[in-house]
Protein backbone atom coordinates (compact mmCIF):
# COMPACT_ATOMS: atom_id res chain seq x y z
CA UNK A 1 0.00 0.00 0.00
CA UNK A 2 1.17 3.41 -1.07
CA UNK A 3 2.00 6.39 1.34
CA UNK A 4 0.08 8.50 -1.67
CA UNK A 5 -3.15 5.98 -1.38
CA UNK A 6 -2.85 5.92 2.67
CA UNK A 7 -2.63 9.77 2.02
CA UNK A 8 -5.98 9.65 -0.21
CA UNK A 9 -8.10 7.57 2.32
CA UNK A 10 -6.58 10.12 5.46
CA UNK A 11 -7.67 13.04 3.46
CA UNK A 12 -10.80 11.78 1.86
CA UNK A 13 -12.03 11.31 5.59
CA UNK A 14 -10.37 14.65 7.13
CA UNK A 15 -11.85 17.04 4.74
CA UNK A 16 -15.27 15.08 4.69
CA UNK A 17 -15.52 15.34 8.44
CA UNK A 18 -14.41 18.76 8.02
CA UNK A 19 -17.51 19.18 5.67
CA UNK A 20 -19.88 17.95 8.08
CA UNK A 21 -19.44 20.75 10.55
CA UNK A 22 -19.02 23.28 7.49
CA UNK A 23 -22.48 21.88 6.36
CA UNK A 24 -24.06 22.65 9.50
CA UNK A 25 -22.80 25.85 10.14
CA UNK A 26 -23.80 26.71 6.58
CA UNK A 27 -26.97 25.50 7.63
CA UNK A 28 -27.15 27.47 10.92
CA UNK A 29 -26.71 30.29 9.05
CA UNK A 30 -29.44 29.77 6.48
CA UNK A 31 -31.78 28.52 8.95
CA UNK A 32 -31.83 25.55 6.72
CA UNK A 33 -32.33 21.68 7.22
CA UNK A 34 -29.11 20.55 8.29
CA UNK A 35 -29.16 17.28 7.17
CA UNK A 36 -29.02 18.28 3.51
CA UNK A 37 -26.18 20.51 3.69
CA UNK A 38 -24.19 17.95 5.88
CA UNK A 39 -24.56 15.65 3.02
CA UNK A 40 -23.81 17.59 0.34
CA UNK A 41 -20.58 19.21 2.34
CA UNK A 42 -19.65 16.01 3.11
CA UNK A 43 -19.93 14.38 -0.72
CA UNK A 44 -17.96 17.48 -1.70
CA UNK A 45 -15.21 17.40 1.02
CA UNK A 46 -14.33 14.01 0.29
CA UNK A 47 -14.06 14.53 -3.65
CA UNK A 48 -11.76 17.20 -2.91
CA UNK A 49 -9.83 15.09 -0.16
CA UNK A 50 -9.17 12.47 -2.56
CA UNK A 51 -7.71 14.20 -5.00
CA UNK A 52 -6.07 17.00 -3.68
CA UNK A 53 -4.78 15.65 -0.59
CA UNK A 54 -1.05 13.80 -2.01
CA UNK A 55 -0.81 17.04 -4.03
CA UNK A 56 -0.16 18.99 -0.59
CA UNK A 57 1.35 16.32 1.34
CA UNK A 58 2.97 13.42 0.02
CA UNK A 59 4.21 15.04 -3.23
CA UNK A 60 5.75 17.96 -2.37
CA UNK A 61 7.29 15.73 0.53
CA UNK A 62 8.67 13.22 -2.49
CA UNK A 63 10.03 16.39 -4.93
CA UNK A 64 11.37 18.14 -1.86
CA UNK A 65 13.40 14.96 -1.10
CA UNK A 66 14.58 14.50 -4.36
CA UNK A 67 15.99 17.67 -5.14
CA UNK A 68 17.93 17.79 -1.36
CA UNK A 69 19.31 14.33 -2.51
CA UNK A 70 20.59 15.81 -5.22
CA UNK A 71 22.07 19.39 -4.21
CA UNK A 72 25.05 19.73 -3.29
CA UNK A 73 25.94 19.86 0.38
CA UNK A 74 27.26 23.48 0.09
CA UNK A 75 23.91 24.96 -1.52
CA UNK A 76 21.51 23.20 1.39
CA UNK A 77 24.11 24.69 3.85
CA UNK A 78 23.89 27.66 2.30
CA UNK A 79 19.84 27.56 2.29
CA UNK A 80 19.75 27.40 6.18
CA UNK A 81 22.37 29.50 7.28
CA UNK A 82 20.38 32.09 4.87
CA UNK A 83 17.20 31.23 6.14
CA UNK A 84 18.79 31.86 9.94
CA UNK A 85 19.73 35.09 9.33
CA UNK A 86 16.67 36.05 7.84
CA UNK A 87 14.99 34.99 10.91
CA UNK A 88 17.33 36.87 13.31
CA UNK A 89 17.04 40.16 11.08
CA UNK A 90 12.91 39.46 11.14
CA UNK A 91 12.94 39.05 15.09
CA UNK A 92 14.90 42.64 15.13
CA UNK A 93 12.36 44.51 12.64
CA UNK A 94 9.39 42.71 14.07
CA UNK A 95 9.47 43.80 17.50
CA UNK A 96 8.92 47.62 17.21
CA UNK A 97 6.24 46.73 14.93
CA UNK A 98 4.42 44.46 17.20
CA UNK A 99 3.76 47.55 19.19
CA UNK A 100 1.41 48.88 16.59
CA UNK A 101 -2.22 49.11 16.95
CA UNK A 102 -4.28 45.87 16.05
CA UNK A 103 -4.36 44.02 13.06
CA UNK A 104 -0.97 45.35 12.10
CA UNK A 105 1.02 44.21 15.18
CA UNK A 106 -0.02 40.69 14.37
CA UNK A 107 0.24 40.84 10.44
CA UNK A 108 3.56 43.12 10.04
CA UNK A 109 5.47 40.98 12.14
CA UNK A 110 4.50 37.42 10.36
CA UNK A 111 4.93 39.09 6.81
CA UNK A 112 8.28 40.57 8.15
CA UNK A 113 9.61 36.76 9.06
CA UNK A 114 8.68 35.84 5.42
CA UNK A 115 9.93 38.45 3.41
CA UNK A 116 13.56 38.06 5.60
CA UNK A 117 13.81 34.42 5.58
CA UNK A 118 12.91 34.71 1.49
CA UNK A 119 15.90 37.40 1.07
CA UNK A 120 18.27 35.76 3.19
CA UNK A 121 18.05 32.22 1.35
CA UNK A 122 18.17 34.38 -1.77
CA UNK A 123 21.20 36.14 -0.73
CA UNK A 124 22.94 33.01 0.35
CA UNK A 125 22.16 30.75 -2.26
CA UNK A 126 23.27 33.49 -5.25
CA UNK A 127 26.38 34.67 -3.88
CA UNK A 128 27.14 31.02 -1.67
CA UNK A 129 30.31 30.78 -3.70
CA UNK A 130 31.70 34.14 -3.03
CA UNK A 131 31.03 34.05 0.85
CA UNK A 132 32.13 30.67 1.34
CA UNK A 133 35.05 31.30 -0.13
CA UNK A 134 35.77 34.21 2.08
CA UNK A 135 35.25 32.18 4.93
CA UNK A 136 37.45 29.37 3.97
CA UNK A 137 40.15 32.05 3.00
CA UNK A 138 40.46 32.73 6.80
CA UNK A 139 41.15 29.13 7.89
CA UNK A 140 44.13 27.23 7.66
CA UNK A 141 45.28 26.82 4.13
CA UNK A 142 43.10 29.43 2.79
CA UNK A 143 44.50 32.25 0.78
CA UNK A 144 43.37 35.40 -0.63
CA UNK A 145 40.00 34.83 -0.18
CA UNK A 146 39.98 31.86 -2.32
CA UNK A 147 38.75 28.20 -1.26
CA UNK A 148 40.52 25.64 0.39
CA UNK A 149 40.17 23.48 -2.66
CA UNK A 150 41.11 26.40 -5.30
CA UNK A 151 44.01 26.88 -3.54
CA UNK A 152 46.19 23.68 -3.39
CA UNK A 153 48.55 23.35 -5.96
CA UNK A 154 48.30 22.49 -9.26
CA UNK A 155 44.30 21.29 -8.60
CA UNK A 156 43.15 19.96 -11.88
CA UNK A 157 39.68 19.67 -13.34
CA UNK A 158 38.68 16.31 -15.18
CA UNK A 159 36.16 16.37 -17.65
CA UNK A 160 34.38 12.81 -19.19
CA UNK A 161 36.42 12.15 -22.41
CA UNK A 162 39.54 12.38 -20.51
CA UNK A 163 38.10 9.81 -17.87
CA UNK A 164 37.12 7.09 -20.81
CA UNK A 165 39.76 7.60 -22.42
CA UNK A 166 41.81 6.00 -19.65
CA UNK A 167 45.66 7.91 -20.36
CA UNK A 168 45.18 9.77 -17.54
CA UNK A 169 45.81 7.38 -15.08
CA UNK A 170 49.00 6.25 -16.62
CA UNK A 171 49.94 9.89 -16.87
CA UNK A 172 49.21 9.85 -12.89
CA UNK A 173 51.33 7.39 -11.77
CA UNK A 174 54.32 9.49 -13.23
CA UNK A 175 53.37 12.36 -11.02
CA UNK A 176 53.18 14.79 -13.44
CA UNK A 177 50.19 15.61 -12.16
CA UNK A 178 51.26 17.16 -8.36
CA UNK A 179 48.16 18.06 -7.16
CA UNK A 180 43.96 16.79 -6.33
CA UNK A 181 42.56 15.71 -9.45
CA UNK A 182 38.79 16.86 -9.01
CA UNK A 183 35.65 15.26 -11.00
CA UNK A 184 32.60 17.21 -10.14
CA UNK A 185 29.30 15.77 -9.34
CA UNK A 186 27.44 16.86 -12.87
CA UNK A 187 30.79 15.05 -14.87
CA UNK A 188 29.88 11.49 -13.17
CA UNK A 189 26.29 12.01 -13.87
CA UNK A 190 27.20 12.01 -17.34
CA UNK A 191 28.99 9.30 -17.21
CA UNK A 192 26.54 7.53 -15.43
CA UNK A 193 24.31 8.11 -18.05
CA UNK A 194 26.40 7.57 -21.10
CA UNK A 195 26.99 3.92 -19.29
CA UNK A 196 23.07 3.45 -19.15
CA UNK A 197 22.84 4.25 -23.08
CA UNK A 198 21.05 2.25 -24.92
CA UNK A 199 23.52 2.33 -27.55
CA UNK A 200 26.11 -0.05 -27.25
CA UNK A 201 29.17 1.75 -27.92
CA UNK A 202 28.22 4.62 -25.94
CA UNK A 203 27.42 2.10 -23.48
CA UNK A 204 30.96 0.51 -23.37
CA UNK A 205 32.32 3.77 -23.13
CA UNK A 206 30.37 5.11 -20.27
CA UNK A 207 31.18 1.91 -18.18
CA UNK A 208 34.74 2.19 -19.14
CA UNK A 209 35.03 5.41 -18.33
CA UNK A 210 33.63 4.67 -14.34
CA UNK A 211 36.13 1.70 -14.39
CA UNK A 212 38.63 4.23 -14.76
CA UNK A 213 37.42 6.45 -12.28
CA UNK A 214 37.26 3.65 -10.04
CA UNK A 215 41.18 2.92 -10.97
CA UNK A 216 42.43 6.22 -10.02
CA UNK A 217 40.93 6.44 -7.46
CA UNK A 218 42.36 2.88 -6.44
CA UNK A 219 45.79 3.85 -8.00
CA UNK A 220 46.36 7.03 -8.12
CA UNK A 221 49.78 9.07 -6.36
CA UNK A 222 47.57 11.85 -6.06
CA UNK A 223 44.32 12.02 -4.50
CA UNK A 224 41.27 11.81 -6.92
CA UNK A 225 37.73 13.63 -4.94
CA UNK A 226 34.19 14.01 -6.18
CA UNK A 227 33.45 17.46 -5.49
CA UNK A 228 29.39 18.60 -5.57
CA UNK A 229 29.95 21.75 -6.49
CA UNK A 230 27.68 23.19 -9.10
CA UNK A 231 27.01 25.95 -11.65
CA UNK A 232 23.42 26.86 -10.85
CA UNK A 233 21.32 28.16 -14.13
CA UNK A 234 24.00 26.21 -16.87
CA UNK A 235 22.70 23.14 -18.20
CA UNK A 236 25.40 21.90 -20.76
CA UNK A 237 28.55 20.02 -18.92
CA UNK A 238 30.91 21.49 -20.77
CA UNK A 239 29.74 25.14 -19.40
CA UNK A 240 29.92 24.35 -16.38
CA UNK A 241 33.07 23.27 -16.19
CA UNK A 242 34.30 26.21 -17.33
CA UNK A 243 32.74 28.33 -15.14
CA UNK A 244 33.87 26.00 -12.74
CA UNK A 245 36.99 25.98 -13.28
CA UNK A 246 37.36 29.87 -13.04
CA UNK A 247 36.23 29.73 -9.78
CA UNK A 248 38.25 27.50 -8.75
CA UNK A 249 41.23 28.85 -10.73
CA UNK A 250 42.72 25.33 -11.92
CA UNK A 251 43.02 24.07 -15.47
CA UNK A 252 40.81 21.31 -17.04
CA UNK A 253 42.12 18.59 -18.40
CA UNK A 254 40.45 17.24 -21.37
CA UNK A 255 40.72 15.45 -24.69
CA UNK A 256 37.74 17.48 -26.46
CA UNK A 257 38.71 20.00 -29.23
CA UNK A 258 35.83 22.08 -28.86
CA UNK A 259 36.14 21.99 -25.01
CA UNK A 260 39.86 22.99 -25.51
CA UNK A 261 38.64 25.79 -27.49
CA UNK A 262 35.91 27.54 -26.06
CA UNK A 263 37.99 27.13 -22.69
CA UNK A 264 40.84 28.92 -24.10
CA UNK A 265 38.71 31.86 -25.04
CA UNK A 266 37.44 32.31 -21.69
CA UNK A 267 40.91 32.35 -20.25
CA UNK A 268 41.20 28.64 -18.83
CA UNK A 269 43.86 26.96 -18.49
CA UNK A 270 43.64 23.33 -20.47
CA UNK A 271 45.93 20.51 -20.52
CA UNK A 272 45.20 18.42 -23.51
CA UNK A 273 46.37 14.60 -22.95
CA UNK A 274 46.86 14.27 -26.77
CA UNK A 275 49.17 17.49 -26.91
CA UNK A 276 51.14 16.02 -24.26
CA UNK A 277 51.16 13.18 -26.19
CA UNK A 278 52.30 14.58 -29.43
CA UNK A 279 54.63 16.48 -27.44
CA UNK A 280 56.37 13.68 -25.64
CA UNK A 281 56.76 11.44 -28.85
CA UNK A 282 60.40 10.77 -29.89
CA UNK A 283 62.35 13.23 -31.95
CA UNK A 284 64.04 11.15 -34.72
CA UNK A 285 66.33 12.83 -37.87
CA UNK A 286 67.01 11.58 -40.90
CA UNK A 287 70.30 9.38 -40.78
CA UNK A 288 69.33 7.72 -37.37
CA UNK A 289 68.45 3.81 -37.67
CA UNK A 290 65.59 2.32 -35.95
CA UNK A 291 63.95 -1.22 -35.34
CA UNK A 292 60.56 -1.91 -36.31
CA UNK A 293 58.09 -4.63 -37.08
CA UNK A 294 56.05 -4.35 -40.93
CA UNK A 295 52.29 -4.78 -40.08
CA UNK A 296 50.47 -3.74 -42.84
CA UNK A 297 51.27 -2.82 -46.79
CA UNK A 298 51.57 1.01 -47.64
CA UNK A 299 49.72 2.99 -50.29
CA UNK A 300 52.25 2.95 -52.77
CA UNK A 301 53.82 -0.08 -54.42
CA UNK A 302 56.22 -2.14 -51.97
CA UNK A 303 55.59 0.31 -49.28
CA UNK A 304 55.19 -1.65 -46.13
CA UNK A 305 53.92 0.28 -42.71
CA UNK A 306 54.85 -0.16 -38.81
CA UNK A 307 54.14 1.48 -35.60
CA UNK A 308 56.85 2.74 -32.91
CA UNK A 309 56.18 2.45 -29.29
CA UNK A 310 54.32 5.71 -28.64
CA UNK A 311 51.97 4.84 -31.67
CA UNK A 312 54.31 6.88 -34.30
CA UNK A 313 53.45 5.55 -37.97
CA UNK A 314 56.65 4.64 -40.21
CA UNK A 315 56.83 3.87 -43.48
CA UNK A 316 59.47 1.84 -45.04
CA UNK A 317 60.45 1.48 -48.63
CA UNK A 318 60.53 -1.49 -49.78
CA UNK A 319 58.75 -3.44 -46.57
CA UNK A 320 56.00 -4.84 -48.02
CA UNK A 321 57.94 -8.04 -48.74
CA UNK A 322 58.77 -7.96 -45.24
CA UNK A 323 55.50 -8.16 -43.62
CA UNK A 324 55.25 -9.20 -40.07
CA UNK A 325 59.22 -8.95 -39.61
CA UNK A 326 60.94 -6.93 -37.47
CA UNK A 327 63.34 -4.48 -39.83
CA UNK A 328 65.91 -2.47 -39.42
CA UNK A 329 65.92 1.04 -40.96
CA UNK A 330 67.46 4.47 -41.71
CA UNK A 331 64.92 7.49 -41.23
CA UNK A 332 65.47 9.52 -44.45
CA UNK A 333 62.61 11.91 -44.22
CA UNK A 334 60.49 12.98 -41.13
Amino acid sequence: MSAEFISRIVGMIAVAVGGVFLGIYVAARLEASPYQYAALFLLVGALVGLVLTPYITVRPFVALRKRIRHAPAQQILAVVFGLIVGLLVAGLVSFPLSMLPEPYSQILPFATALLFGYLGILVMTTRQHDIFNIIRGRLPGGKDGQAVESGRSQSVLLDTSVIIDGRIADISHTGFISGEMLVPRFVLNELQHVADSSDSLRRNRGRRGLEMLRRLQDEAITPVRITDRDIEGVREVDDKLVLLAKQLHCPIVTNDYNLNRVAEIQGVQVLNINELANAVKALLLPGESLTVKIVQEGKETGQGVGYLDDGTMVVVAEGRSHLGQEMQVVVTKV
